[in-house]
């Protein structure tokens, strides 16, 4: 019995921390996002677009067996309103024809580059220039993964700042003047993260996304208030106090000669978006290099969500184990005041609530179900559980649904936005306990050394609905 009242403590205390932390970080997240509104009023793209023209981008895209999606995914970049870029499209050693659909689409030759930097990656095969975009190379590689060829595109690219693209993320036309803007306005800024939405449902037409719907699917509609929740709410506030950790695997802008110093991606981890975010932050304050990394609350890029238990299961479980290695190679960070809100309150909040929190949730749930079955439960006890496990996580939820709708409203219809909220009050009943399984899989497989992507099956963007013929299964994930 005293082991079920020390698990049965526990379990509520980690409850009321997460969801505390939780309600801070909303409670900074709504001004936060009101004063970036305020400003966008003022905002003219076409002055931005002229002042832009210092900071010119490398677009790099990492690509494997993406035969099915590569020529419309890059022909929708080539679309982008931003006076100088680059598209950097890297072949990660694909099986299928994935070279050949872009020769033949862009017109592609064999072209001479010279590196900018020197980090080690697989071999690279042969580099090509299109004879109509002059602005897109392809650079074919061995298979070395996802983060081994973003550094292959980092090697090869020329301007100060540099943008990390999943193959199938699409990206608004006015997606990298919003998310350049932290570089122009303070110098210091080595990073910006984006606001990532979920396409699934929405009417897409030559790579934009013309009509905002949600899904006719649970899975994905579940995932939209969990994304909003995660962005609105978490990224916003943690970088309204200065915590950012993780900047989207799909969609996020660095300054190329820090990442370049700090030693580029990290093959090997499944995580590397969150784990080269955190290595900034420990390179820049270890070498007195005055920085900051931001989070940009646009709805800027758009990405196709698991449709099956069995795709988002293997996402989860993969985030996971890359939380886990992030957090046990940076282990130094932990309460660290020389790493500042980072090491102080970001870290220790990462890695006790959401590096230990499925199994705290699992043993806490367990415990709870034979408390009561053995009639050991007090009326206050089971009012205290079921107000912090469920409930307050619900209002959470339903928050962060209130905050899109105040702001940007990219769901219109009164359907859309009664099913949100509607998802957000059951979220806690089902969703999330499916959620703490497929991370505790993932804390199995990080304990047993598994660092395998995986793979996840894409129906591909269409002109309605997300519909399309469906691609080819491919490495690599959208989101974080």
């Amino acid at each position: 019995m005293i082991v079920l009242d020390i698990i049965n403590v526990v379990a509520l205390v980690y409850f009321a921390a997460l969801n505390l932390t939780y309600l801070g970080l909303t409670l900074a997240s709504f001004p936060r996002t009101n004063r970036y509104i305020a400003r966008l009023k003022s905002l003219h793209v076409e002055e931005l677009l002229s002042a832009a023209g210092s900071l010119p981008i490398s677009l790099l895209v990492p690509a494997f067996d993406e035969e099915a999606t590569i020529a419309e995914a890059t022909r929708s970049l080539l679309t982008l309103r931003y006076p100088e870029y680059e598209i950097i499209v890297v072949n990660d050693g694909s099986n299928d024809a994935t070279v050949d659909v872009l020769t033949e689409a862009f017109d592609m030759a064999p072209a001479h580059r010279l590196p900018t930097s020197a980090i080690t990656t697989a071999g690279v095969r042969q580099i090509l220039r299109s004879r109509v975009h002059p602005h897109l190379w392809l650079v074919d590689k061995d298979n070395g993964g996802k983060a081994d060829a973003l550094n292959a595109g980092l090697n090869h690219s020329r301007y100060p700042l540099f943008a990390a693209l999943d193959a199938d993320t699409l990206l608004e036309s006015d997606a990298l003047i919003r998310i350049a803007r932290p570089f122009l306005e303070d110098q210091r800024t080595v990073a910006a993260g984006a606001m990532i939405r979920i396409a699934n449902g929405c009417r897409i037409k030559g790579g934009e996304v013309e009509e905002v719907a949600l899904p006719h699917r649970l899975i994905p509609e579940f995932q939209i208030v969990e994304y909003l929740r995660a962005f609105f709410v978490g990224r916003t506030g943690w970088d309204a106090i200065g915590g950012t950790l993780i900047i989207s695997g799909a969609f996020g802008v660095f300054r190329r000669s820090i990442v370049a110093a700090a030693g580029g991606f990290s093959t090997d981890t499944v995580g590397e978006d969150m784990e080269l975010v955190v290595r900034l932050h420990r390179y820049c304050r270890e070498n007195d290099i005055p920085y900051r990394i931001s989070f940009v609350p646009d709805p800027v890029a758009w990405t196709e969500a698991p449709e099956t238990l069995r795709s988002l299961g293997l996402q989860r479980s993969r985030w996971q184990r890359g939380l886990a290695q992030t957090l046990t190679r940076h282990i130094s960070m932990m309460g660290n005041p020389r790493y500042g809100t980072p090491g102080v309150l970001a870290y220790p909040y990462h890695f006790f609530l959401e590096l230990f929190g499925p199994l705290i949730e699992a043993l806490g749930y367990l415990s709870f179900g034979i408390t009561l079955a053995l009639g050991l439960a007090s009326p206050r006890f089971v009012v205290a559980f079921v107000f912090l496990s469920v409930f307050l996580g619900s209002a959470l939820s339903v928050a962060a649904v209130a905050l899109e709708e105040m702001s940007f409203r990219r769901y219109r219809k009164g359907r859309d936005l009664a099913v949100m909220l509607g998802l957000a009050l059951i979220e806690t009943l089902g969703y999330r306990h499916l959620n703490t399984y497929w991370r505790l899989k993932g804390m199995w497989a990080f304990l047993r050394g598994d660092n395998d992507w995986g793979t996840m099956d894409r129906r591909g963007f269409g002109e309605e609905n997300g519909a399309a013929t469906p691609a080819a299964p491919v490495v690599g994930e959208t989101s974080r």
